[in-house]
């Protein structure tokens, strides 16, 4: 029974998200009048430019410079070398590095990497950042998180991303979204000041569904604090498609430059499957012209998975 609750519940809040929408985009498009300041970017109309692999999927393939683990027979690639095959492989001209796959964010590193992407004539267009931090843990953690990320903010910008995903601080016993908010907020007034978006994906099932990322991103009240729709990711809250459409329906006026496509999600072995066609429906209706970076998972080749989300958005796409 609470089960049954907390799940209509769930369905309330993000129906009430939803119907709230249009009135957070005209408050957002407010704050950035008033402050004179929005994302200046520029976004490709060519679909092959518009879509990206996203580097994630590719965990048993990419790694550390110089080997480490390796993907059955064959050693690992570093995150240079695995981009000089994206077009080959794929056809597609961006990639979203995971950050995981970087070797360092130290200036050098980057600027290697940096020439590495462009010799590939690949464009980067989002960094997930997937980092060990605590935004709302004491007062020096929260001093070294922001720091971190923006480390991360500026090594984007070394790369010509227009973008970073962090993630949104879990909410202590006691609190709902403050922490999360004002920690947020400063990480946003910084990517304001390098032109660099910070994306909050409908990731995690209890700290980032959707409802919860839209009322962070409300309250912070910044035109650099936007969402990163994942096609699938909330199937994990409620296997529901319906749902799953409503909230991304929710997160694709929120979103900037910036979403993973994907078909299944895997959740305690069972596989959790979404249509893409009225997903790829929705992000047109909300005006998004943004990137769609393909984010397999599942039992596929990692390859083959990567290959049928991108044959499936040209499709959705054309």
């Amino acid at each position: 029974m609470l089960l049954v609750r907390a799940r209509q519940q769930y369905t309330a809040n993000v129906t009430s998200q939803f119907n709230r929408r249009q009135l957070l985009l005209g408050s957002l498009a407010l704050a950035s009048t008033a402050r004179g300041a929005k994302p200046d970017l520029i976004f490709p109309t060519d679909i092959s430019h518009r879509l990206s692999v996203s580097t994630y999927p590719f965990r048993s393939v990419v790694g550390k410079t110089g080997g480490g683990e390796s993907s059955g027979t064959k050693p690992r690639m570093s995150l240079a070398e695995f981009a000089g095959t994206v077009v080959r492989d794929f056809g597609v001209y961006g990639i979203e590095p995971w950050s995981h796959h970087f070797d360092s964010i130290e200036p050098e590193y980057i600027a290697g990497l940096r020439k590495a992407f462009q010799s590939a004539g690949l464009q980067v267009v989002n960094i997930p950042c997937d980092v060990n931090v605590e935004p709302c843990g004491t007062e020096e953690q929260r001093a070294q998180a922001q720091a971190t990320w923006r480390k991360w903010v500026d090594a984007a910008k070394a790369l010509g991303s227009p973008s970073i995903r962090v993630h949104v601080p879990a909410a202590s016993a006691n609190e709902d979204i403050g922490c999360a908010v004002k920690a947020l907020k400063a990480i946003a007034a910084y990517g304001q000041s390098k032109n660099m978006v910070i994306n909050l994906e409908n990731d995690d099932p209890k700290s980032e569904d959707p409802y919860r990322v839209v009322k962070v991103i409300e309250a912070v009240n910044s035109p650099y604090l936007r969402s990163l729709p994942d096609f699938c990711n909330s199937m994990q809250i409620r296997n529901d498609q319906a749902e799953n459409l409503r909230a991304l329906k929710m997160l694709f006026p929120l979103a900037t430059n910036i979403s993973h496509v994907k078909d299944v999600e895997i959740v305690d072995g069972k596989e959790l499957r979404v249509d893409v066609a009225p997903i790829f429906a929705a992000a047109k209706h909300a005006g998004y012209r943004g990137y769609f970076s393909m984010e397999t998972e599942g039992s596929l080749d990692p390859y083959v998975g990567t290959r049928q989300l991108i044959a499936a958005a040209r499709k959705n796409l054309a």
